[in-house]
């Protein structure tokens, strides 16, 4: 996220403290591997999306300044990457030739249908927006005043494409929104309550059921798989103790998701602030998890690709 209070900021810092004790932590079952990410352009950077090819080898990021950058990877026999290339951060355009104004430009979610379509949504002015190309000019697609209602910085983090073509996103938090009782009623849960999954289809929004919290992760990324199944990729903050992950995979039928399947959790630390992911088949024919990490445009932090295949 870009727009984070002076603490978050402070508390970030904080974190990279402990950044150096998180490698003799525990790997999950299934890791294959962590890649870093450098560059010398003021525009990169937290990074909040990716989208990856069906051979696993090309992809698009998008950074939460309002910009996006495209590489390729290479890999060892084993499927690990071993090498990034990537072109330097573009704007993203708004409706003509110039950039996003700065306090609309807070890009989080990124979503790439069959076609080359591309959907980015945002925070601070949460909405959707709609490109022909990702160099393109951007359409915006309408907003339900709903959207309004979530909090500046925890609004519409995630956002995926179906098969279909259907847009899902869902915000990373509802918690001090005024207007909470609008959006779920789903009151008791000592973390608050349910995430609203809003889907647009055929022209219209509409917000078909909820996102299910389990604990104290927030959504902050999501993929339809090949399989069909909507993975979410939700975050854990603890401070100077560091981020945990948590990826969980949902069937998506008309009355909501079901078969609830927590796919991976990583431990305290040891990895940075994972906030983007796409899902794909390797060759193989084993489900993998692509993930990108947010440094908050801060060195202290690190950006980086991790991988995982998905383990029955």
């Amino acid at each position: 996220m870009q727009r984070r209070p002076r603490l978050a900021l402070i508390a970030a810092a904080l974190l990279s403290l402990s950044l150096e004790g998180s490698a003799s932590a525990p790997l999950p079952e299934g890791f294959i591997g962590a890649f870093p990410l450098a560059m010398a352009d003021p525009l990169f950077g937290g990074l909040s999306g990716i989208e990856i090819s069906g051979d696993g080898l090309g992809f698009v990021a998008l950074s939460d300044g309002g910009a996006f950058l495209v590489g390729r990877v290479a890999r060892d026999a084993a499927g690990a990457i071993v090498s990034v290339s990537m072109t330097r951060p573009v704007l993203l355009k708004s409706r003509t030739d110039a950039p996003l104004l700065p306090e609309r430009n807070d890009s989080e979610g990124l979503a790439i249908g069959a076609d080359g379509t591309t959907f980015i949504s945002f925070e601070g002015a949460a909405r959707v927006l709609r490109y022909d190309r990702i160099d393109g000019f951007a359409q915006n697609l309408p907003s339900p005043r709903e959207f309004s209602a979530f909090p500046q910085n925890a609004a519409l983090e995630a956002l995926a494409i179906d098969s279909k073509g259907d847009i899902y996103t869902f915000p990373e938090e509802l918690r001090g929104s005024k207007r909470i009782r609008l959006l779920t009623g789903q009151p008791g849960n000592p973390h608050g309550p349910n995430f609203p999954v809003w889907r647009f289809s055929k022209g219209k929004w509409s917000q078909p059921f909820t996102l299910p919290r389990n604990g104290s992760y927030l959504p902050v990324g999501a993929d339809f798989g090949p399989d069909g199944r909507l993975y979410v990729l939700e975050r854990q903050f603890r401070g100077i103790a560091g981020f945990g992950s948590r990826v969980r995979s949902f069937a998506v039928g008309t009355k909501g998701l079901s078969d609830e399947k927590t796919v991976l959790q990583t431990p305290i630390g040891l990895h940075d602030n994972l906030e983007g992911i796409a899902v794909w088949r390797d060759a193989n024919g084993d489900i993998r998890l692509t993930m990108v990490s947010d440094d908050n445009f801060l060195a202290i932090q690190r950006t980086e690709i991790v991988e995982y295949r998905v383990v029955d």
